[in-house]
C-alpha cells in the first residue's frame, strides 16, 4: 500500500509547512525580521512501464507508460527579504537600512562577523556603539562622554556635537555588506546571520554607494510578515495536512477490507 506511506509524507510536510508558519507569525513585530516560505518536491517515481520504451517488436513506442509517484518532501526553507516597512523612532542610534546591505557584527569568542539589519544600537560603558546583547558594530565607533548630539547621515558617516562646542566632529563611518545570494546566509538568532558558502563572501563599502542602500537615522526596519496572508497559508497548510491523513484512513480501510476476506 504505496498511499500509507505517501500520505504519512504528506503529513510530515504540511507539519513543516505549519512550522515555518508558525516562525512567521511570532516574528511579525520582530524587528527587520525577514517571512520564511517553505518549498517541496515530489520524490522519486517507480516506473512500472518506462515512457518511450518499445511495446513490440516493431518498435512501437509507448507515449506515456507508467509511473507512480512516492510522496513530497521538503525542499528547502526559502527567505524572503523584499517588502519590508520602517517605523519611525526619534531614537538618534536606531539605524534603518533603506535598500540592500547588513550592518557587520563582532561576534563573541571569536567567532567571526555576524550580519544584521537590525539596527537598533546603543552605547556601552566606553561610549562604543553595540547591539542590544553588547556585540560591537563593526568597524568599531566610540561616542565620547561629552557628545550631546549624534548624527548619522545617509552615507553612514557618524558625527556629533560636544558639550560648548560649535563644530561638529566626525567620530567613524558605518559599512554595508551585501552579498550575491542573500538567502544563502545561516540564521544563528539574535537578528544575526553568518556567511556560508551559498550566501558568497561579503562585498563591503560605504552606505549610498552604488549597490548599496543608505542610513536613515531615527527608524528601524519591520518585519515583511503580513498576517493576513499568513493565515490564509496556516489554513491551506492546515486543510493538506487533513486530506494526507483522510488517503491513511481509506488506505487502512482497504486493508481491514482485505484482512476480512474469507
Amino acid at each position: 500500500m504505496r498511499s500509507l506511506y505517501i500520505g504519512a509524507s504528506g503529513m510530515l510536510a504540511q507539519q513543516t509547512n505549519v512550522d515555518v508558519i508558525a516562525n512567521n507569525l511570532a516574528n511579525m513585530n520582530t524587528t527587520a525580521y525577514t517571512k520564511r516560505r517553505a518549498e517541496f518536491n515530489d520524490l522519486l517515481y517507480q516506473n512500472i512501464i518506462r515512457p518511450g520504451s518499445s511495446s513490440s517488436a516493431d518498435n512501437t513506442i509507448i507515449p506515456s507508460g507508467i509511473q507512480l509517484g512516492l510522496g513530497v518532501q521538503t525542499a528547502a526553507v526559502y527567505r524572503i527579504t523584499e517588502g519590508g516597512g520602517l517605523v519611525k523612532t526619534d531614537n538618534s542610534l536606531d539605524l534603518a537600512i533603506k535598500g540592500r546591505g547588513y550592518f557587520q557584527i563582532e561576534l563573541p569568542e571569536g567567532k567571526g562577523i555576524g550580519y544584521t539589519r537590525d539596527g537598533a544600537f546603543q552605547r556601552n560603558g566606553d561610549g562604543v556603539i553595540v547591539t542590544h546583547d553588547g556585540y560591537v558594530v563593526q568597524p568599531e565607533i566610540t561616542i565620547p562622554d561629552d557628545a550631546v548630539e549624534v548624527y548619522v547621515n545617509s552615507s553612514g558617516e557618524v558625527w556629533i556635537k560636544q558639550d560648548g562646542e560649535t563644530d561638529e566632529v566626525n567620530v567613524g563611518q558605518l559599512e554595508l555588506a551585501t552579498f550575491v545570494n542573500e538567502a544563502g546566509l545561516e540564521a544563528i538568532g539574535d537578528n544575526l546571520f553568518t556567511e556560508t558558502a551559498a550566501s558568497g563572501a561579503p562585498v563591503l563599502d560605504n552606505p549610498d554607494a552604488e549597490g548599496f542602500g543608505s542610513i536613515l537615522q531615527g527608524y528601524l526596519s519591520t518585519s515583511n510578515v503580513n498576517a493576513v496572508t499568513e493565515i490564509t497559508e496556516l489554513v491551506s497548510a492546515q486543510r493538506a495536512y487533513e486530506m494526507n491523513s483522510k488517503i491513511i484512513s481509506t488506505a487502512d480501510q482497504m486493508l481491514t477490507t482485505i484482512n476480512q476476506l474469507k
